[in-house]
């Protein structure tokens, strides 16, 4: 396992996960509601910002690798699924929605793993709709978890529940994106291998 700053900072991200659930359950005499969800919202920024920082570290110090490749966007699942789990538990979050955003990323990753077996890993590669899906997710769960007023009086748990709900409609579009880009190469894939025997 090679170790530098990029994945040093992905492996932070992991150890932040138990943290933004964890910190929920602490008695209300040590933490009151409020100050709970404002340091899981904190923990949750700060994890955030990790995941952009450790690729863009990554890229520019040419620390690339097949592990850092692997680490990252399990970490990013965790982070969002630990999250959204906690957020259901809180009656923030309907179960669907987050059973819509966890299975997706499911069925991405495996459909992803079954792509690079067949060597078309580019043809489910990042693409412009997956990262606005993303993006809208990850400014709705900060504003979940805080579930208060922000800057200029607006209602965070509101904006935050319409974020999730976009991001919830784009990660289903999104789905179907890609399973429609790799299903012409899955099929030929399982024809050959039928061929084959």
């Amino acid at each position: 396992m090679p170790f530098n700053v990029p994945i040093l900072l992905t492996w932070l991200r992991v150890v932040l996960i138990p943290l933004v659930v964890g910190v929920f359950y602490l008695p209300e005499s040590w933490l009151a509601s409020y100050h709970k969800g404002l340091a899981a919202t904190i923990v949750f920024i700060v994890a955030a910002v990790t995941d952009w920082f450790d690729g863009f570290l990554a890229r520019r110090w040419n620390q690339t690798s097949s592990f850092g490749a692997f680490l990252d966007p399990v970490a990013d699942k965790l982070m969002v699924a630990g999250a959204l789990l906690v957020l259901v538990q809180l009656d923030r979050v309907n179960a669907v929605i987050a059973f819509i955003i966890i299975g997706r990323e499911i069925t991405i990753s495996a459909l992803r793993e079954w792509m690079a077996l067949i060597g078309a890993s580019k043809s489910v590669a990042v693409n412009s709709l997956g990262k606005i899906k993303t993006t809208a997710q990850m400014a709705a769960i900060p504003m979940l978890l805080y579930y208060d007023q922000l800057l200029f009086g607006l209602d965070g748990a509101l904006l935050g529940s319409w974020l999730l709900l976009i991001a919830a409609v784009l990660t289903v579009w999104s789905m179907f994106y890609y399973l429609k880009k790799a299903w012409p190469l899955i099929k030929e894939s399982t024809e050959k291998m039928d061929q084959s025997k």
